[in-house]
């Protein structure tokens, strides 16, 4: 199933802002869309939030492996406008793209000479980008050296983290100049097409998830996503 992120967050409008949250978050309610959606693996993603805070990593890695082939398929979870700010938004050489799904914001940050390493639980195969670094890794605990990376990007990937705060200092510790971190604008529910564990409706939401550590940030909604900026 191919769905451009853009088709998506009109779906997500429809489901999480026009049904009554009494029926929205109901199993019985959202057993038919999720059957007629992901057919045998709907219970695998009804029943995703209860079972993901008890799994290892690796089992984490599993899960998806198992719902992998059910899963909306594009190139990037990332709308054009987001697509373009980050490219505006690069400091300095060297840049991690921590939790890279396809590679896709690697391979263009790539073509424009940047150092590009990228990172993910279950690596894409770039044959044709052998400039690109890849590494397997899980974003709550990394490889990297403090201060390793000038930028670091995090799109899309803090809402499926089991352990929040742990993958937000993960990421302050291995970045030098600026870290970019891109989340959906969601509702929290129960019961969604995605397995997302952490929601965003608001920007308190996410100021609040993320922290203060005294450093000048921005905050932007983008195309129905957050888009926050760090500097250190």
């Amino acid at each position: 199933m191919k769905l451009s992120r853009e088709i998506t967050l009109k779906i997500h409008f429809l489901l999480d802002q026009c049904i009554p949250p009494i029926l929205r978050d109901q199993k019985w309610f959202m057993w038919l869309p999720f059957k007629l959606l992901f057919g045998n693996k709907a219970n695998a993603f009804l029943d995703f939030k209860q079972h993901a805070p008890f799994l290892s990593p690796s089992e984490l890695i599993n899960y998806y492996q198992k719902v992998a082939s059910v899963c909306i398929k594009r190139e990037t979870d990332l709308n054009q406008a987001c697509v373009e700010k980050i490219e505006q938004q690069i400091k300095g050489t060297t840049i991690l793209d921590i939790a890279c799904g396809t590679g896709f914001m690697a391979k263009r940050l790539a073509y424009k000479k940047y150092i590009v390493t990228g990172a993910d639980i279950i690596l894409p195969n770039l044959p044709d980008f052998p400039q690109i670094t890849l590494i397997q890794t899980h974003i709550e605990k990394t490889p990297f050296i403090d201060k390793q990376f000038d930028t670091v990007i995090c799109a899309h990937t803090l809402e499926h983290t089991q352990h929040l705060s742990q993958a937000i200092y993960e990421l302050r510790r291995i970045t030098k100049q600026r870290l970019i971190i891109i989340v959906p604008k969601q509702r929290p529910y129960l019961y969604t097409f995605d397995l997302h564990l952490h929601f965003f409706p608001y920007a308190s939401s996410l100021l609040t998830a993320i922290g203060s550590i005294g450093n000048p940030h921005t905050l932007f909604e983008i195309g129905g996503d957050w888009f926050y900026v760090e500097d250190f």
